[in-house]
């Protein structure tokens, strides 16, 4: 257990409390999330009559923390817990083996927590900012802070920086391990001029991609009509609804491939077609939603969000979707003037796989 364990620890400005976390990745399982352990050492020599407290908060974010000199809170809690670890209470006594191996390191200064997180929270998430922003990313992320103070959430006390000492942690998800097979969509479209329409149909392999991986897009097209299919665009876009005051989505093109295949009248085309949506080509693209990060390390495109469907979630909440769009010409006198386009939309589901 000890020999793969890094561990992650921070200690208040007074030294005299020190966190600690035997990870910093917590997955959600859709029906269940894995607990939030750790345990903090306690020096309780400084502590003049205060109390250490722990809580674990999920906060949506916007702008710079620079910025709370203004009054401006620039934070809002979606979720939040606090636990008393000092003086103990005695509530929770069975230890888990992460909470052994941790109070093992600290010795007899060691108290240990622990947090579960309910089901209908957001996973962690980055919006992208643009190349000229400065200061923090705004998008959904979790602390764990351990704090000294009189009362456990007392609005008037005033807690010091030096006194707390907090670690971010991630909330993330992984995609299932049975992919069914993908969505299908079709239409078929009538245009004015032309007494027989176009059939469109697009399907997915399968349900669920992973990150870099090319997505195949079946395509069939039986032209019945007077036009032309000039050319055939598919698309992946990134729709981020976020939940907080009120519902807004945004919709992002991450990946755009037009391909030339003419299909001309009275004829029909299957093929099959591939694009690979990356972060990679959309570093500039301001409001993107990435997956949450802990350091300015690598990241990639956020994973679409699975719940359960039952209960509303806040913060971000992040899907995707296929487009694929027939650019067809109209024959005959009026030639452009009657173009027009043909659309089908197939959901996307894009995640990573559960690491081994």
């Amino acid at each position: 257990f000890s020999k793969f364990l890094r561990v992650f620890k921070k200690t208040n400005g007074n030294g005299n409390i020190t966190l600690y976390l035997g990870k910093r990745d917590f997955v959600d399982h859709v029906d269940s999330v894995e607990v939030v352990e750790g345990a903090v050492k306690v020096d309780p020599s400084g502590l003049n009559g205060r109390k250490v407290y722990v809580y674990l908060a999920c906060a949506f974010r916007y702008g710079s923390e620079d910025l709370d000199v203004m009054g401006l809170s620039f934070r809002r809690d979606i979720w939040i817990q606090r636990v008393q670890v000092y003086p103990p209470t005695g509530d929770n006594t069975a230890k888990t083996p992460m909470q052994e191996f941790l109070l093992g390191k600290i010795g007899e200064q060691g108290y240990a927590f622990s947090f579960q997180m309910p089901t209908d929270l957001p996973c962690s998430v980055s919006l992208q900012p643009g190349p000229n922003d400065s200061g923090k990313a705004c998008g959904v992320d979790f602390e764990v802070k351990a704090y000294l103070a009189n009362a456990p959430h007392n609005v008037d006390e005033v807690i010091e920086k030096k006194d707390t000492c907090r670690l971010m942690i991630r909330k993330i998800q992984f995609a299932p391990a049975t992919n069914k097979s993908g969505p299908k969509a079709d239409i078929t479209k009538q245009f004015i001029m032309s007494d027989k329409p176009v059939h469109l149909e697009a399907s997915l392999e399968k349900e669920i991609y992973y990150h870099g991986q090319p997505i195949t897009v079946n395509v069939k097209i039986h032209n019945e009509s007077s036009k032309v299919v000039k050319k055939i665009k598919i698309s992946v876009e990134q729709l981020t609804n976020v939940v907080l005051y009120s519902s807004d989505t945004y919709t992002k093109t991450v990946c755009l491939e037009e391909f030339g295949e003419t299909v001309n009248s009275n004829s029909t085309l299957e093929k099959s077609f591939q694009l690979t949506p990356l972060l990679s080509n959309n570093k500039e693209k301001r409001g993107l939603s990435v997956n949450g990060r802990l350091k300015d390390g690598d990241t990639h495109l956020a994973s679409t969000t699975l719940s359960q469907g039952e209960k509303e979630m806040q913060g971000i909440i992040v899907s995707y979707k296929v487009k694929v769009n027939l650019m067809v010409s109209g024959g005959g006198l009026l030639g452009g003037l009657t173009g027009s386009d043909v659309t089908v939309e197939l959901p996307l589901t894009l995640m990573s796989p559960k690491p081994a």
